[in-house]
């Protein structure tokens, strides 16, 4: 584990890299959500799993978080951050050729969805993508995750309030969604169900390995 700090316009970001074993194949660059951090379970699972198979794992934590705050900023601050911050990290820790890879969970996912063209990322990867407030089907976040431009995967619980499975709508072509037989908007399960995490490691390790 390695960590970096990057200035970005709203503040300093910090990157815990959880580096390749063996030859580096890929990258994934993945940030949290609105309320939470890179203790996320999910991304935790992903920092943990991902580098056996060669792809290098960053957990971005966003200016607001390292600041010690409680509340999300506007998504153009989280943009803002996110479209400095990793070509930096592309620049200090990624040699040529290596994909880079970019998503996170929730308000994470849709961050990445935003701008992972301007980023010149390989692929973007939403976990837990929020379709919608909590009952507010009507403000839907759809445009962001349709609008990418990149092939994306969507990795979506059974029980997540922020979007069901049926209510995503068509995904365009590059476009792969994930349909957990279980899990909340945090990928939680009860106790008699299976869990989801290794579901979700193999998922995005077998997508990434098929892009490249």
């Amino acid at each position: 584990m390695q960590q970096m700090l990057v200035e970005t316009p709203p503040g300093q970001a910090r990157i815990t890299r959880f580096p390749a074993v063996g030859r580096r194949r890929a990258a994934l660059a993945v940030s949290h959500g609105a309320g939470g951090g890179i203790e996320a379970p999910d991304l935790q699972a992903l920092a943990a799993a991902l580098p056996a198979a060669g792809i290098e794992v960053a957990l971005v934590e966003q200016p607001w978080r390292v600041a010690g705050k409680r509340l999300a900023p506007a998504p153009k601050t989280l943009d803002a951050a996110w479209t400095v911050l990793i070509p930096a990290y592309r620049a200090e820790a990624l040699p040529d050729g290596v994909a880079l890879f970019v998503g996170g969970r929730s308000a994470g996912a849709r961050v990445a969805c935003r701008t992972g063209l301007e980023t010149g990322a390989a692929g973007v990867l939403a976990l837990a993508f929020p379709l919608h407030p909590p009952g507010k089907p009507d403000k839907s976040r759809a445009p962001e995750l349709l609008g990418t431009g990149l092939p994306t995967l969507v990795v979506q619980g059974a029980a997540d309030a922020f979007g069901g499975l049926a209510e995503f709508p068509e995904l365009p072509k590059g476009h792969r969604l994930v349909a957990l037989p279980a899990g909340t908007h945090e990928f939680a399960v009860r106790k008699t169900q299976e869990p989801v995490l290794d579901q979700i490691t193999d998922a995005v390790s077998e997508w990434i390995s098929s892009l490249l």
